[in-house]
């Protein structure tokens, strides 16, 4: 039973679902080494028993280390009854499906002349993603309101929106929040910018910038920005015009070429210089959001906006094949777990939500008001004031019509997905597909291209008719 005295929470009780995950179940881990003001037990579920049975013997070895013994145990489970019963969080990072169905939902397309850089959220692949996504969360939900109705329950799955809103539908009174880090790169573009133009010291840390963060996830906008009581909007349109052509990244300008994950902010620049909001996603993101040919018409429009297309076969030569073998290592001891910060607020929520601190970060929960001109109900991204057992999501006020018109063209979109895979609609599904937002084909093609990627991904749609 969770315990909180003299700024200390023990005996917290956290089930992971996904507990076999090789990226932020390692994350959460180094976060909670680092962390000492808080402490308990991590039950770990995942479809795939043996990863998550790795995890805990590479979790149960870092906590018998003498800086941070004792702090954390891991015990890996075989059923959500048993990671969830008494829980005090839950954490969800699942992966729905495989790498082999996302090949299908990034790549199918392309024969169509539709890229994605991402292809998790919305274009033609978040959506058929979300057809498996749905009927999973809808399990969880169910399995969190029978065993833990109470437990604050954290979000990290893609598609963010959908993930939640599935879960409100499934149990309305779910207390859940979805965290992305998305904004803080942003952040710390702001940080460069205050630096370069405002002459603040090189210790100014992203966590010193206020910012008011508006939107949906992935396709999220800050309306007000500001350090110190200095308006870092004009330091930034600076930023923005200056390196609107070269790009900018703090880690380096041609950086964007040695990873798959980085980029030159380009195109955040030029949404800047054209709506005058500051874009709080990162490039690959965003420009799934926009139409196709803004940029994303070919990879050649890619590679002049100076970012890159994910393909599904390097996630599974790094994140599959080589994560598996570093997984064996750190289990077998020939490999030491590293402990570094990840700079995620998980952690950081936990301790708000046991009363140790009070805290405001961007978080994904259903609109009761706190950004207009969306419809209530919608799963927004906004700040929101996180303390003890309680999260209030902090208004953020009003996009300006050309970029609401925009948010909510994928608000109903995704609305729409969740309400097609949650009747195992097809057809309604295929109807949601034709109006997604790069969508640009003949009936005939946007039928085969559907149909294509459903067949890819078959294994996961056997309620569906």
């Amino acid at each position: 039973m969770m315990k909180v005295s003299n700024n200390q929470a023990n005996g917290i009780h956290i089930a992971y679902i996904g507990g076999g995950s090789r990226g932020w179940a390692w994350g959460l881990m180094s976060d909670f080494a680092l962390e000492k003001s808080i402490s308990g037990k991590i039950y770990l579920y995942d479809i795939d028993f043996d990863a998550a049975k790795a995890n805990e013997i590479i979790g149960n070895k870092l906590f018998s280390r003498e800086e941070y013994k004792d702090r954390w145990q891991f015990e890996a489970v075989d059923s959500l009854e048993k990671a969830l019963t008494g829980a005090d969080f839950v954490v969800l990072s699942i992966l729905p499906g495989t790498f082999d169905e996302m090949e299908y939902d990034v790549h199918a397309p392309e024969k169509y002349g539709i890229y994605q850089s991402v292809g998790d959220t919305i274009g033609p692949g978040g959506l058929i993603r979300a057809l498996r996504t749905v009927p999973m969360y809808e399990v969880i939900g169910r399995a969190i309101r029978d065993y833990a109705p109470r437990a604050w329950v954290i979000n990290y799955t893609n598609p963010m929106t959908i993930c939640v809103k599935t879960l409100y539908e499934v149990f309305p009174d779910i207390k859940v929040i979805g965290c992305c880090h998305e904004v803080f790169g942003t952040e710390k573009l702001l940080v460069e910018a205050a630096k370069k133009y405002l002459g603040y010291p090189d210790t100014l840390r992203r966590e010193d910038i206020e910012v008011s963060v508006i939107g949906i996830n992935h396709f999220t906008w800050l309306n007000y920005a500001s350090v110190n009581g200095d308006d870092l909007f004009p330091a930034y349109a600076r930023l923005a015009s200056e390196y609107a052509e070269s790009g900018f990244n703090p880690a380096g300008e041609d950086n964007w070429l040695n990873s798959y994950f980085e980029c030159s902010n380009r195109v955040k620049f030029d949404l800047f210089n054209r709506f005058g909001l500051i874009a709080a996603a990162g490039d690959r993101h965003l420009a799934e959001f926009v139409p196709g040919d803004w940029y994303m018409k070919d990879p050649e429009t890619v590679k002049q906006w100076k970012y890159s297309l994910t393909p599904v076969s390097w996630r599974k030569e790094f994140q599959l094949r080589k994560k598996k073998e570093e997984s064996r290592m750190l289990v077998s001891g020939e490999k030491e777990f590293e402990v570094k910060p990840t700079g995620e607020d998980g952690v950081k929520i936990i301790r708000a939500l046991c009363g140790l601190e009070d805290l405001i970060t961007n978080v994904n929960v259903r609109n009761q008001g706190q950004v207009s001109g969306i419809p209530l109900g919608c799963v927004v991204e906004t700040n929101a004031l996180i303390r003890r057992d309680s999260v209030s999501p902090i208004y953020a006020g009003q996009l300006p019509p050309e970029l609401n018109g925009m948010v909510n063209r994928h608000a109903n979109v995704q609305n729409a997905i969740v309400k097609a895979a949650m009747a195992r609609d097809l057809e309604m599904a295929y109807r949601v597909f034709i109006n997604e937002n790069r969508m640009n084909l003949s009936l005939k093609d946007s039928r085969e291209l559907f149909d294509t990627m459903v067949e890819g991904t078959r294994a996961y749609l056997g309620e569906y008719k």
